[in-house]
């Protein structure tokens, strides 16, 4: 699954435009390594966003538990990913 349809489905970011203009923009790393939005996601992917000041966020990093098929509903979308801290 790409990368930024992964942040979309996984609701990390709502919209799969801003996830790509996110990607575009350098704020994306996948392992320690920019990444675009057409990267590749699998299992065990270390996935780090820099969301800036906006809401307080600043950088977050996620772990992919799990890659998914299809749309997910909103109440397993916590088993796609850990947030790490």
């Amino acid at each position: 699954m790409r990368l930024d349809k992964f942040l979309q489905s996984s609701r990390i970011i709502k919209r799969r435009p801003v996830a790509n203009e996110i990607c575009v923009r350098g704020k994306v790393m996948v392992n320690n390594r920019l990444a675009k939005a057409s990267k590749n996601i699998a299992v065990g992917d270390m996935i780090t966003i820099d969301f800036g000041d906006r809401q307080n966020h600043g950088l977050k990093s996620y772990k992919v538990l799990e890659v998914p098929t299809g749309n997910v509903p909103k109440s397993q979308v916590r088993g796609l990913y850990q947030l790490l801290e």
